[in-house]
């Protein structure tokens, strides 16, 4: 059943990609080890978690060949490792590492000091939804909880956004206007273990476009300068705080610039959201991750049928592109915001954001339909597309939105047969 999914799921993203003539193939988290390798990064503090482990591997291996020339160090912990990454990187070192769920947790506190140290690490996390219970599969919730802590936060689609992403993200958290760490999530065995064309570029045409790390005070034990000492006057640590989120929205103009730049060293654009078939659709979904390639294909066949929808894909998370998610979506009938996360006594996080930046629009869309799916890794069906669509359709008429979870007949069959023989007695 899982191969037969999966195997679907492809099918789905390979209809929806790009020419990928001269390609490699690889997973994406060799994808993600390529582009630290390209980076020429200097610092690979590491801790092994399921489902990055392949990530650090793969550097590791290449560090021992003499195929790539940096530090990698395996440390005790991720809070140790997160720490050793944000001291390195305050050294004037350029610094990746990488995680994924409840490592991410563990090391939750030093994500705060890596923010305020000003530190511009790259974090790759393998998003793994949180215990418990317990699993492997994938959903946004440990890349979300990340939101206030001052990182750059960049969510992928294929492999090959994985590995220019990382690209990017070094070349905005290094820029002397934003000076902040990045994270760059990819969906966990959706993405990490499945292998995807991936164009590599050489490494003097990343060189040409991600200079080397200039760091605007770099520590030097002959010139020495203190970081993240305390600030007892209330006054201090608000301005520096507002610092912080002034220079977390220079972010989006910085990346915006990049990507101009990077679609002329590389051929492949990018912005801070990608629009779907949305300019002329009278309804529009709005999603991210993986399971956009199946969303997309959806809208194809939608559109072939007659239904005028689009699909809005969020590319960044933090800053908040509020302003292009407005132009984007003004003037649409209804909106329907699909979470692969849940805010549990509220519902789906995206939804709150995007409603947000769509308050103070004159021609905002009358519904904004909030709809948890793919939480766990629960696969989305062309069926509930076509159900979220019909909803909106019926919400406009009339009544108030009610929050939806999409979960097929299928699955409730399954979880009552299991629930029948006590497997889930303890649920």
């Amino acid at each position: 059943m899982m191969r037969t999914k999966l195997i679907s799921e492809l099918k789905l993203r390979r209809e929806i990609t790009p020419s990928t003539a001269g390609a490699r193939m690889m997973t994406g988290n060799v994808a993600a080890a390529w582009a630290a390798r390209l980076a020429e990064v200097d610092y690979i503090p590491a801790y092994p978690i399921t489902p990055q482990t392949e990530i650090v591997e793969t550097l590791s291996r290449w560090i021992a060949l003499g195929e790539m020339n940096a530090k990698l160090t395996f440390l005790d912990s991720e809070h140790s490792m997160l720490t050793a990454a944000g001291t390195g990187s305050l050294t004037g070192a350029r610094v990746f590492t990488a995680t994924s769920s409840q490592g991410l947790l563990y090391g939750f506190e030093m994500l705060y000091n890596i923010a305020g140290w000003r530190a511009p690490i790259v974090l790759v996390n393998v998003s793994r939804a949180v215990a418990a219970p317990i699993t492997l599969e994938p959903d946004h919730n440990d890349f979300l909880s990340t939101r206030d802590t001052g990182f750059i936060l960049l969510q992928t689609e294929t492999c090959q956004e994985i590995l220019d992403l990382i690209l990017l993200a070094y070349r905005v958290s290094e820029d002397h206007r934003v000076l902040l760490p990045s994270i760059v999530n990819l969906d966990g065995f959706h993405l990490s273990f499945t292998r995807e064309p991936v164009k590599l570029p050489e490494v003097e045409e990343v060189r040409s476009f991600l200079p080397r790390y200039n760091p605007p005070y770099p520590f030097r034990a002959s010139k020495p300068s203190a970081k993240g000492v305390a600030v007892l006057r209330p006054p201090l640590y608000s301005f520096y705080k507002y610092q912080m989120h002034l220079s977390s929205l220079n972010a989006i103009k910085v990346f915006k610039e990049a990507c101009e730049e990077f679609e002329a060293h590389f051929a492949r654009r990018y912005d801070v959201v990608e629009k779907y078939m949305v300019d002329d659709a009278e309804y529009a979904i709005v999603m991210m991750g993986s399971f956009t390639s199946i969303g997309k294909k959806a809208v194809k066949i939608m559109r072939e049928e007659g239904l005028s929808i689009g699909l809005l894909k969020l590319r960044m998370v933090r800053p908040f592109p509020a302003q292009d998610i407005r132009r984007a979506l003004e003037g649409k009938k209804a909106v329907a915001v699909i979470d692969q996360n849940i805010s549990p006594g509220f519902g789906g996080t995206l939804y709150a954001e995007v409603s947000s930046a769509l308050y103070n629009v004159e021609k905002k869309p009358k519904v904004i339909l909030p709809v948890i799916g793919g939480v766990g890794g629960k696969t989305l069906s062309l069926d509930e597309f076509r159900y979220v669509v019909e909803l909106m359709q019926k919400y406009q008429e009339v009544g108030e939105p009610e929050p939806i979870l999409l979960f097929r007949e299928d699955e409730l069959r399954e979880v009552e047969s299991l629930l029948k023989i006590g497997v889930g007695d303890n649920v």
